[in-house]
């Protein structure tokens, strides 16, 4: 019988099947991640990196570089709309007893994929290859074995395990037949990136919130190329209205007018529009294939918690992975990655970020009041503010696993 190459495959190379590679091949576990696109992709969707996902890269040794490269921000805020009024504000400080990293960090993933492959150049275990896509999957007792679609034609590929990391439309899962449950939103969400300076124009500190019953909005601060940084503008819009409408100068111009009038016209460097889901796969392990990240579960980005959710199944993962390939654990230690980050993704993920969208947008006048009461409520009592931001930051969650 032909022997089975010791190594685990990666279909994906964002950051979650980076941190994978990463942290397997800092156990000398060989990897090789195959990533469809040319060279890695400077996606500036996601950024923000909460506490408990920063505790999990500082045991990778990777959180100096995130914080060198991205923006401390300990403060966040809500605000209403139509009054205009700054609802609460909450500080990580309050934290400080719970947490190294009392903060939150705005770091572009594409900053953490950038030194993800610089790291990893230099490790003999790390194989990475663009323009490869995997195209189908099989497996066998002992293997597992893909076809991908290289610059040199179809080829073959071997190996123990697989891990599908790459996104919401993952071929891995399609072609393991994991059914992706959940629906839809109607809205889909409008990015814009600016160099105007909401702090100092308009108050804001790095992280808002702004509620409103017609239309609201999420505004924060990115480093960008470094200073004076990017701002990012995040609004609803509805789903019949052509994508091409919503992308124009004019529209994009009245939009952040309308919101945020000033006399001088915007400079866009960045617009995007993109569907919103939420759901999650019915399991995240069938036999040899494992998936994570967005290939495993997606959310609305209200909050900040699909790209954490991903690194932190990323770390779980690779941490079984390599109790069973260099401790002799048993592969069933796998169904406790499907048990643990299933749970986490259902049962808070996406509980969470479908209520931060429900009461940014609610419409009923007494929800809308007591939603605001009560945020005034928790911020302005220390102890149920940090209950609070336990909760929003995913310490709380991380640590019932």
């Amino acid at each position: 019988m032909e022997r089975v190459p010791e190594r685990v495959l990666i279909s994906g190379g964002g950051p979650v099947g980076l941190i994978c590679a990463y942290a397997l091949a800092k156990e000398n576990i060989p990897v090789i991640v195959f990533d469809e696109n040319s060279e890695l992709q400077e996606d500036p969707r996601a950024a923000t990196t909460h506490p408990a996902t920063l505790e999990l890269l500082a045991d990778l040794d990777l959180v100096g570089k995130v914080i060198e490269q991205g923006l401390i921000c300990p403060i966040f805020r809500f605000w209403d709309r139509p009054t205009g009024n700054l609802v609460a504000e909450f500080d990580h400080e309050l934290l400080r007893d719970d947490t190294d990293y009392p903060y939150v960090v705005q770091c572009e993933q594409f900053k953490l994929t950038r030194i993800l492959v610089d790291l990893m150049r230099s490790m003999t275990a790390a194989d990475i290859r663009f323009s490869h896509r995997v195209t189908s999957v099989s497996q066998e007792d002992q293997s597992v074995s893909i076809e991908v679609d290289s610059p040199n034609g179809i080829k073959q590929f071997q190996g123990r395990y697989l891990i599908g990391s790459d996104g919401g439309r993952s071929t891995v899962r399609t072609e393991a037949k994991i059914p992706f449950e959940g629906f839809t939103w109607a809205e889909r969400f409008l990015v814009l990136s600016t160099p105007f300076d909401f702090e100092a124009q308009r108050g804001m500190c790095h992280r808002n919130y702004i509620s409103d019953p017609e239309e609201w909005c999420n505004c924060f601060k990115v480093a960008g190329d470094g200073p004076p940084g990017l701002w990012r503008t995040v609004y609803p819009e509805a789903a019949d209205v052509p994508e091409a409408d919503l992308l124009t100068d004019e529209y994009i111009q009245n939009k952040l007018q309308n919101f945020f009038p000033s006399r001088d016209k915007y400079d866009i460097v960045h617009r995007n529009l993109y569907t919103v889901h939420q759901r999650v796969a019915a399991t995240f392990r069938k036999g040899r294939v494992m998936i994570a990240g967005d290939a495993a579960h997606v959310n609305n980005s209200i909050g900040g918690m699909g790209l954490n959710g991903g690194i932190q199944d990323a770390v779980n993962l690779a941490e079984k992975l390599i109790k069973v390939w260099k401790s002799g654990a048993s592969d069933s230690l796998l169904d406790k990655y499907n048990d643990e980050r299933r749970t986490f993704a259902i049962e808070f993920v996406q509980a969470q970020t479908i209520q931060n969208k429900n009461r940014l947008e609610a419409k009923d006048p007494k929800k809308r009041k007591k939603f605001l009461d009560d945020l005034q409520s928790i911020a302005a009592d220390s102890k149920k503010a940090r209950q609070f931001m336990l909760k929003s930051s995913m310490i709380e969650a991380m640590r019932r696993i």
